[in-house]
């Protein structure tokens, strides 16, 4: 069976990316391609490494345009072929050119029930706003800022007031929710189709 090849972008600590890796460590279908980051001392490299997959420091502040930095992400990308790319706390906004290559196939997920509180500092504003939810959504990358086709989301009841409580609490949410959805991506359970998300089942 060919392998369904996931690359994933990442920026930071890499938390997400060590529970898609936890996922998918046994599975003999979806398999981590590489690993690419902007930040050189991202904690998310090493769990790459720790994992024996392919890892790639690219520092966007080397290149003169944006342009430049992307050609290298997709010249590395293209190399592996992936399926999909899977955006896990990559914090660079990504040009029309780069969303428009892998469009169907590049996936994002964002601390919020979007539409609300796109954008940083998520958290914070639902504590702000006295919100009773707050969650996270796994979305479709389109031209639009944290605004692209919902593939899934997850919800939970705000019952603290102290941020780092709120954001400990989303991020378990997060690492539920993201590797099951690119498990249903993978298995045909999911996809997009005229700026539509399809789903064959509900997750």
């Amino acid at each position: 069976m060919t392998p369904f090849k996931l690359a994933i972008l990442i920026s930071g600590n890499g938390s997400n990316l060590q529970a898609i890796i936890d996922k998918f460590k046994d599975d003999n279908f979806i398999e981590i391609s590489c690993v690419i980051s902007n930040k050189k001392n991202a904690f998310g490299l090493k769990r790459a490494s720790n994992a024996n997959i392919d890892n790639y420091f690219i520092d966007h502040t080397s290149y003169q345009s944006r342009q430049d930095f992307e050609s290298k992400i997709i010249n590395i990308l293209e190399s592996y072929q992936p399926d999909l790319v899977v955006l896990a706390g990559f914090m660079r906004i990504l040009s029309e050119v780069f969303v428009n290559k892998y469009l169907g196939k590049l996936i994002n997920i964002h601390p919020s029930l979007l539409p609300k509180y796109k954008g940083l500092d998520t958290h914070k504003k639902v504590l702000d706003n006295n919100e009773k939810y707050h969650g996270v959504t796994v979305h479709f990358v389109d031209n639009t800022l944290d605004g692209g086709p919902i593939c899934a989301q997850s919800k939970m009841l705000v019952e603290t007031e102290d941020i780092e409580s709120l954001e400990e609490s989303i991020h378990k949410l997060e690492y539920d929710i993201y590797p099951r959805v690119i498990y249903d991506i993978a298995h045909g359970k999911v996809s997009l189709n005229n700026g539509k998300v399809i789903r064959t089942e509900k997750i």
